[in-house]
């Protein structure tokens, strides 16, 4: 399943062997982590339980050398995990499995189009032909029809249309593109055609898609057909201004006959990803109530189909849930949610008595040591689910019903990681000096690691900054302590997992005390111990990228930075980046046009003129996000003033800079390449630490 990055080498060395040559000695081959390993990486994701329950289908996520990517094919494995074996591997990557309510066939989406494997005979057919995409692929309870959300064009009519002929033969510039929609690029897709997502159907037995829904309004997200299987939920915002309003939604249901569409819910906020009880008499959702604050947390809810009274459940859990699943005895859900850095599991009665489970889920973010993590419930109330690790990305893992006892299912990554030593991660206790907060940290070492000696240190922020790192396995930091350096990372106010209060510490007020915590966190580290005080290095992206420069405005205690996709001024990142009807409501108190005092006073630029720590800004050229212009503004400041600066751009990268491993390694290999440009004379810095120490 994966590229080895040593197999050449073993097999060179074995035909050298055998024409009498001197094969590659085995401690000549390396022991801690290499770039090239990247590639060697595998995760699972997207679980589900088998109809009878025995077995775990799960998405195995693979990295392709050749094509550089990660590739997704199908696997299944006993509950007992003696039993581990493909079950669909093929060149497309599969995405959107789902099993059938009887258990006897999966569909799922290859390419763009929709196909079922059938269980008895293992056959798999494509039963769509489909012009786009299909997302959220639903089945309807008595198994007959496939419910899903897909992009349907329409036609933007030109605004001059009195152009003259084109002669034969001539070649002539393309034509003007017109655009007259509020949402008109995405990051990590680009300009956008002009269409919207509308629900479709179609027969398992395979035919034509039937469009259930109309009209200039998005529809997309979870599906849920009603227990009579004669209408669908949905959620949507259905009014001419939904662009204006970026967190606003209801649940709808449409008639899968006359197409009728019937509003459920109202209220302030979105609401979103329905899913029936199992009995058919319940409906489950999220919501949130919007207060128009930077962060906030949505709250599952449910809602008695025959009365139409909705109960809140989790407000007072004060978490960020992230996805659930419904008992099967209709009275209970199984939920997920963030907290202290960490993405873990509880389950609720309809009353809202929350219980926590000693489940800690994770290993799917290889880049960053964020939160993240994927479970799947079944019938008998066994979990599955992605079991967070430190040292190695995520393997499946089960715990039985009224069992706490954790069984590993699967070991993914021994055979790539197994025979290296890599960093070890310790937990850093951080007191902020603004407030006496606790601010939550984790250090990695370098591998090999020797107490009576000093090491570099390097700084790295996480983005959001509504966002949590964790003591989580991730590549970028994995491959930098392997370099030498020890890592730091941790989570400062404004940080999701802590509740509403300790994120909005930021709200309308970012970056601020932020930059406190995160000095107080390097002081933390050098007071530990083993930190070469004069080789400190500093890098972040996105919301790190913020923080990263705004730092350097502040203080000169670090040898070089790196600044990844930043916002370096609030005014131009509010009027170019993607999502400007969200960042322009949420997180400032008014237009921008309106408050430009207030927007530059937080904008790392105004701090420029301080900075004379050597820099280097990182981001992608398709970045709509953070775009360009933003880094761009940032290195010609640093230039004219005469900082060290440099710039590195990822052809084709969207925000995501990491999203193929060709494109982490380059990452990761420049961030390093610039730090150890300015790092100093390490032998004398490391006498002169420990005589200061």
């Amino acid at each position: 399943m994966r590229y080895s990055c040593y197999a050449t080498l073993i097999l060179a060395a074995a035909t050298l062997s055998d024409l009498g040559a001197t094969p590659v000695r085995a401690d000549a081959l390396p022991t801690t982590l290499q770039y090239a390993d990247t590639f060697n990486l595998e995760y699972p994701g997207s679980l589900l339980f088998t109809h009878d329950g025995k077995n775990v289908i799960y998405e195995r996520r693979s990295m392709d050398i050749m094509k550089d990517r990660t590739h997704t094919a199908l696997w299944q494995v006993s509950l007992d995990g003696k039993k581990h074996r493909p079950l669909i591997a093929q060149d497309e990557s599969i995405g959107q499995t789902t099993l059938s309510p009887d258990g006897t066939m999966l569909a799922y989406v290859a390419g763009s189009q929709i196909h079922i494997h059938y269980f008895d005979s293992g056959e798999q057919v494509k039963i769509s032909s489909l012009p786009h995409r299909p997302s959220n692929i639903t089945w309807s309870h008595d198994g007959k029809t496939l419910a899903f959300s897909m992009f349907t064009a329409t036609q933007e009519k030109p605004l001059f249309t009195d152009m003259p002929a084109k002669p034969k033969g001539a070649k002539w510039s393309e034509s003007a593109k017109y655009i007259e929609r509020t949402n008109y690029r995405s990051d990590g897709a680009g300009y956008l055609p002009t269409g919207y997502n509308q629900l479709y159907i179609l027969p398992v037995s395979g035919g034509t898609p039937r469009q259930l829904t109309t009209g200039a309004f998005p529809h997309s997200g979870v599906l849920a057909f009603a227990a009579d299987n004669k209408s669908i939920f949905f959620s949507a915002n259905r009014s001419e201004d939904f662009a204006l309003q970026p967190l606003s939604s209801d649940l709808y249901s449409v008639n899968i006959k006359t197409r009728e569409v019937r509003q459920v819910t109202s209220m302030d906020g979105p609401e979103f990803s329905p899913k029936l009880s199992p009995n058919g008499d319940k409906l489950a959702f999220m919501q949130l109530n919007d207060r128009k604050l930077s962060y906030q947390n949505a709250d599952l809810m449910v809602m008695d189909l025959a009365s139409g009274e909705a109960t809140r459940i989790t407000s007072a859990l004060d978490r960020s849930i992230q996805g659930f699943y419904w008992k099967q005895n209709s009275e209970s859900l199984v939920f997920s949610y963030l907290d202290q850095g960490e993405h873990k599991l509880a389950s609720t009665d309809l009353a809202g008595n929350i219980e926590k489970l000693a489940v800690t889920l994770g290993g799917q973010s290889m880049g960053r040591p964020y939160t993240s993590g994927d479970f799947a419930i079944n019938k008998n109330g066994d979990i599955a689910f992605t079991k967070a690790n430190m040292n190695k990305p995520a393997d499946l893992a089960l715990v039985r019903s009224g069992n706490n006892k954790q069984l590993l299912l699967t070991d993914l990554n021994s055979d790539a990681l197994g025979h290296l030593t890599l960093a070890e991660v310790k937990a850093l206790e951080v007191t902020s000096s603004v407030d006496e907060r606790k601010i939550d940290a984790w250090v990695a070492y370098p591998p090999n690691f020797d107490s009576n000696k000093t090491y570099p240190l390097i700084l790295e922020i996480h983005g959001g900054p509504h966002a949590a790192y964790g003591p989580h396995f991730s590549m970028e930091v994995q491959l930098m302590a392997s370099k030498g350096y020890m890592v730091v990372w941790s989570n400062p106010r404004g940080s999701s997992s802590y509740g509403e209060d300790f994120g909005n510490l930021i709200h309308h007020n970012y970056p601020s005390q932020d930059y406190n915590d995160l000095m107080d966190v390097v002081d933390a580290a050098i007071a530990k111990g083993n930190v070469d005080a004069n080789n400190l290095f500093i890098t972040g992206g996105s919301g790190g990228g913020v923080l990263t420069a705004w730092s350097i405005g502040k203080t000169d205690r670090f040898k070089a930075a790196v600044v990844a996709k930043p916002v370096i001024n609030w005014m131009s990142f509010a009027l170019t980046a993607d999502a400007y009807p969200f960042f322009s409501q949420y997180w400032m108190p008014d237009m921008p046009w309106n408050i430009a005092d207030q927007l530059w006073k937080r904008s790392p630029l105004s701090l420029v003129g301080n900075v004379s720590t050597p820099t280097l800004l990182l981001t992608g050229e398709s970045d709509y996000r953070t775009p360009i212009s933003e880094s761009e503004q940032y290195y010609q400041a640093l230039r004219l003033k005469g900082v060290d600066a440099a710039m590195v751009r990822i052809p084709g990268a969207p925000h995501g800079i990491a999203g193929k491993p060709s494109r982490l390694i380059q990452k990761v290999g420049n961030i390093l390449a610039w730090f150890e440009r300015y790092q100093v004379n390490h032998d004398t810095s490391q006498n002169e630490a420990a005589t200061a120490q």
